[in-house]
């Protein structure tokens, strides 16, 4: 069965890193594009990054550009969403999400970038 997990979320203080993964099973995640969310506290949720293997475009929302990156590991069929200089504001909920369609086609594209698999997401609390 299709299943995205992710992990690595916690407690951290402002101006700290974490490193989320999301690790794919039924399907070779490298095919396909992919993109990580998040919901805040009270507020609806948030396109963060995608990246699209067909074309090899990456796009960041500006609340994050030049502080959160994308990568994947082939061989651990896994994502992987660097998170650096944290805030608070960055306090959330975060989910990664995959289009099974953009095999075929240019992927990060539409509502949700187009995203129709999803995995449950893993909270991330910055704190002092």
């Amino acid at each position: 069965q299709v299943q995205l997990v992710e992990s690595g979320g916690g407690l951290v203080q402002p101006g700290g890193s974490l490193r989320l993964s999301c690790a794919a099973s039924g399907f070779t995640l490298d095919y396909y594009a992919i993109a990580w969310f998040r919901q805040a506290p009270g507020k609806e949720r948030e396109g963060v990054l995608c990246s699209s293997t067909s074309d090899g475009i990456t796009y960041t929302s500006d609340s994050v550009k030049g502080r959160f990156t994308i990568s994947r590991d082939k061989a651990k069929n896994t994502v992987y969403l660097q998170m650096n200089s944290l805030q608070p504001e960055d306090t959330a909920v975060y989910y990664c999400a995959t289009d099974l369609g953009s095999w075929y086609r240019p992927g990060c594209r539409g509502h949700n970038y187009g995203m129709d698999n999803w995995g449950k997401g893993t909270l991330v609390t910055v704190s002092s």
